[in-house]
This record gives structure tokens, C-alpha cells and sequence, in this order.
């Protein structure tokens, strides 16, 4: 036994030293228009809608150059006849958790579906005479951002009610690497469905197709997939998105921090809504390190932000070696450092465990476990995970 841990503590720390070196590669970020994304490729599915009954599962963030996939398809006489909106709408973007009623799409005339209110899953009554269901979402490949949830939901539905679905492939910004707890069942919930890290590496289309195969819809159900996949796509690289992909994270610095900043979601910090640089900034009224502030004001697009009209102190990450330098892993020491600063003012909140998917790295942190060993208790999830990916990749991998 005493042999297989040595072995085991081994093997952990050569796979650690692996993904430093990996780390030190410089991250390269390119245009959007570098990629033909599936979208654009109307010969791979616009014939195979002829005739049929359309709903379509998009948002803001669902273009063509600047053009709604709606508005194209419905120019290339697709007969689209319902519009499904995640979290944060269709045309427009609500707040973060913000109710999004069900209404007409004031341009087209066309019934919005909101799954992000009163059901989160389409019904069978909302699908009833639809034939295919598109998804057409710009993703950032962060398990607790809620769009992969919205996605496998409407999987399972379509499943139920034997309705195609067609993902329709775009970049992940995120998926240059793989990092971070894999979901333990207990905390599954709309921030985490299935048990992958918090980044997990891969585009929607391929995540879709691992989610239908792997049995991880409910009751193991599977639809009839399409994924319409990239061309040119550089799974190594990041991108610079066309259109944010939700209120609160409007650039290529705030994608980039998101897996590291949105684990601050399920603690008593202010992330900078109600700032011009929200998921760039991190801090709290009662922090005591002075060097940094901020005061977060209502705004369009953070109604009523924490901490209001207060000076919260903390991180301008705006400029980190982070961002410059990109370590493909999340980065830890800013949630340890805020967490020790705000210990006594009962940092952590209900909802960490499940950003987090495990009530482990809580426990860590409050027992000041060091860094590097919370990382190697990742590692072997981790390595699980990277073997069930391998099997539904449909671009070349980046190791």
C-alpha cells in the first residue's frame, strides 16, 4: 500500500509539472472571422429543413456578422415558428438571474419561448408540431456558465418528444485548456449538469454529442443529433468574440478571468457589476488592502449590483500577468487571498458548493490547505474526464 501511494504522489506531481510546462506557451488570440463557424454553412443543413416545422434556441449572441441567425434563416425561407431564450433573452440582455418573461419578437412577429423563468426545459405543449430544434449560442466553456445547461435541457426534450436537434458549432474562448473539480453528483444543479472540471476543453457541438452518448441525459434518453461543425477552428487559441456573450462580461479580459472570477458567485465579494469592468475586478467594502477601489452604481445592465453606492477595496485584475500570460489553469490565489482577508465576515455563501460542484475546496480553503495541494486533488478527475472527452472531439486537441 505504502508503494502505491508513493507511486500515486508521483505520478501527480509529473502531471503537474506537465501542465506547468504546457502553461508557459504563449496564448494566442484571434479574430472571430478567422473561423468559419457552423452558422455560416448553410449547404450542411438549411436543405435538410425544407418543409419542416423550426424552433431555434438563440440569444444575442446567435449572429451572423451582425445579423441574427433568425433573421438569415428565416431570408433563406427556413419556416421557423418559435424562438427559445436562455438566461439573459433573446434580442436584448437581461440581468444576470433576471426572470425573462415569454413574449412576441417585436421584428418578426415570432413567439420567444424564455427558458430561463417558470421552466427551464421546453415542454412538450411548447414543442408540439416542431420537427427540428436548432441551438445556435455563442458559449465560453465554463460548466457553471448556464448556456450548456440550457442546451442539455432542450436535448432531453427534443429526446422525449422525438424532435431533431441541430447544434450549430461555434468557438469556445475558454477551450485552449482543461482545469478545475469535476462535478460531484451532490451539487448537480442548473450550474452544473454532468460531471466535467469547471473548464472542460470543449466546444457545445462536442460537448452535446458527449452528453447524448455518455447516458448524462436524464432517464439516459438520446436525441437525433446534428452537430453542423467549424472550419479553420484553433482549439489552441482564444477569441475575440463578435457580440458579449452576457451582460456582464463585455470583453475578451473578462472571458478570460471568468473561470477564475465566477467562482467569487458563491461568496459575499462584489465582481465590479455596476462597473465599467465587471469579471475584471474583485473586492469587498471590508477588505483591507486599500491599493484598489471601485463603487458599483445601478446601471441598464446591473439594476441593483452589490454593495451599491459603496467603496469595495480588493483586485484590479485588469492588467494581470494573468491575462498576459495566460497559465491555463484558474487561477486560485485571488479567492484564497480574499477568503483569509474576509474569513470573519462569513465569506462563503449557500451556493459556493455548487460553482464549485463539491464541498471539498471549501473545506480546503478554511483549513488553509497550500495551493498546489488543492490542485493535485483535481488531477484525478481530471485525467477521467480527459478520457471520455477524447472520444467525442471533432477538432484537433491541443495536447
Amino acid at each position: 500500500m505504502h508503494k502505491n501511494n508513493k507511486m500515486l504522489r508521483l505520478i501527480l506531481f509529473l502531471l503537474l509539472i506537465s501542465s506547468f510546462l504546457d502553461a508557459q506557451k504563449p496564448l494566442s488570440i484571434k479574430e472571430y472571422s478567422s473561423v468559419i463557424i457552423g452558422a455560416q454553412q448553410f449547404d450542411a443543413y438549411v436543405p435538410s429543413l425544407k418543409n419542416k416545422s423550426v424552433g431555434i434556441v438563440t440569444n444575442i449572441t446567435g449572429v451572423i456578422g451582425s445579423t441574427s441567425i433568425v433573421d438569415t434563416l428565416l431570408l433563406q425561407k427556413v419556416k421557423i415558428k418559435k424562438i427559445f431564450g436562455p438566461e439573459h433573452g433573446f434580442r436584448s440582455l437581461a440581468d444576470a438571474g433576471e426572470k425573462v418573461k415569454s413574449h412576441k419578437d417585436a421584428k418578426t412577429g415570432l413567439p420567444v419561448i424564455s427558458l430561463y423563468g417558470s421552466n427551464k426545459k421546453p415542454t412538450k405543449e411548447q414543442l408540439k408540431h416542431l420537427n427540428v430544434l436548432i441551438y445556435d449560442i455563442q458559449d465560453i466553456g465554463v460548466r457553471f456558465y448556464t448556456y450548456i445547461s440550457t442546451m442539455c435541457y432542450a436535448m432531453e426534450a427534443c429526446a422525449e418528444n422525438n424532435i431533431e436537434f441541430v447544434v450549430l458549432d461555434r468557438p469556445n474562448p475558454n477551450g485552449f485548456y482543461i482545469d478545475g473539480p469535476v462535478l460531484d453528483s451532490a451539487y448537480k444543479s442548473f450550474l452544473g449538469l454532468h460531471p466535467v472540471p469547471i473548464v472542460y476543453g470543449m466546444t457545445c457541438g462536442e460537448y452535446a454529442q458527449m452528453a447524448n452518448e455518455e447516458g448524462w441525459l436524464k432517464n439516459k434518453v438520446k436525441c437525433k443529433l446534428k452537430v453542423v461543425t467549424m472550419k479553420d477552428y484553433d482549439r489552441t487559441a482564444s477569441y475575440k468574440l463578435p457580440v458579449k456573450p452576457s451582460p456582464n462580461i463585455p470583453n475578451t479580459e473578462a472571458v478570460l478571468l471568468y473561470p477564475s472570477l465566477g467562482l467569487f458567485e458563491g461568496t459575499i465579494a462584489s465582481l465590479g457589476r455596476g462597473t465599467p469592468f465587471p469579471f475584471q475586478v474583485v473586492g469587498h467594502p471590508l477588505f483591507s488592502a486599500k491599493e484598489f477601489s471601485f463603487i458599483p452604481l445601478p446601471s441598464d445592465l446591473s439594476k441593483a449590483p452589490r454593495y451599491v453606492n459603496q467603496v469595495c477595496y480588493g483586485l484590479d485584475l485588469r492588467k494581470s500577468a494573468y491575462l498576459t500570460n495566460h497559465p491555463r489553469r484558474i487561477e486560485l490565489s485571488w479567492l484564497l487571498t480574499l477568503s483569509r482577508n474576509l474569513a470573519t465576515n462569513g465569506f462563503f455563501e449557500d451556493n459556493f458548493n455548487y460553482h464549485v460542484g463539491n464541498k471539498l475546496l471549501k473545506q480546503q480553503i478554511q483549513q488553509e490547505f497550500p495551493e498546489e495541494e488543492i490542485r493535485s486533488s483535481w488531477i484525478e478527475g481530471i485525467e477521467r474526464f480527459k478520457a471520455i472527452r477524447k472520444k467525442y472531439l471533432m477538432y484537433p486537441d491541443f495536447n
